[in-house]
C-alpha cells in the first residue's frame, strides 16, 4: 500500500497541436528518452490519420481515441480463498491511459514497416472502430460481462 495518494502529473501540451492527449501519445511511443524521435513518428501518423479519414488531424486523433477507451475492466478480488474478476467502472484519467497502451503496442506488435506508419494505420482502425486496440477494448468488455455475476464483489 502506498503511504499517500501518487500525485498527478500535468504534462504539458505538444509544440505543434498544442494539445496535452498528443503529448500523451508522445510519451507513450517514446522509448530511452528519445522524445524528438517519437514526435517525428507520432506527428507522421496524424498525417497519416488526416489523409486516410479526411478530418482534421487532431479531431480525427481524439475520436479515435475516443473508441478505444473502454468502460468496464475486471479486477481481481479476494474472498474467503478464491480470486474473483470483478468488473468495474474504469476512472475517466485510466480509460485514456488504456486507450493510448492498447493503440501504440497494437502499432508495434505489427513487423515490417516503419512505425509511423503502422501508428497510423492503427489511428486509422480506431477511428473506424475496427483493429487491435478495439479488439483488445471489446475483449476487455466482454470479460467484464461474462463475470457480471461478482459485481457485488465490488469495494
Amino acid at each position: 500500500m502506498r503511504r499517500r495518494r501518487a500525485e498527478i502529473r500535468k504534462v504539458p501540451p505538444d509544440p505543434i497541436y498544442n494539445d496535452v492527449l498528443v503529448s500523451k501519445l508522445i510519451n507513450r511511443v517514446m522509448w530511452d528518452g528519445k522524445k524528438s524521435i517519437a514526435q517525428k513518428i507520432v506527428y507522421k501518423a496524424m498525417e497519416i490519420l488526416a489523409e486516410k479519414t479526411k478530418k482534421a488531424p487532431l479531431e480525427a486523433l481524439h475520436q479515435a481515441i475516443e473508441n478505444v477507451r473502454p468502460i468496464v475492466e475486471v479486477r481481481p478480488r479476494r474472498v474467503g480463498g478464491a480470486t474473483y474478476q470483478v468488473p468495474i467502472e474504469v476512472q475517466e484519467p485510466r480509460k485514456t491511459s488504456l486507450a493510448l497502451r492498447w493503440i501504440v503496442e497494437a502499432a508495434r506488435a505489427k513487423k515490417g514497416r516503419p512505425m509511423a506508419e503502422k501508428l497510423g494505420e492503427e489511428l486509422v482502425n480506431a477511428f473506424n472502430n475496427t483493429g487491435t486496440a478495439i479488439k483488445k477494448k471489446e475483449d476487455v468488455h466482454r470479460m467484464a460481462e461474462a463475470n457480471r455475476a461478482f459485481a457485488h464483489f465490488r469495494w
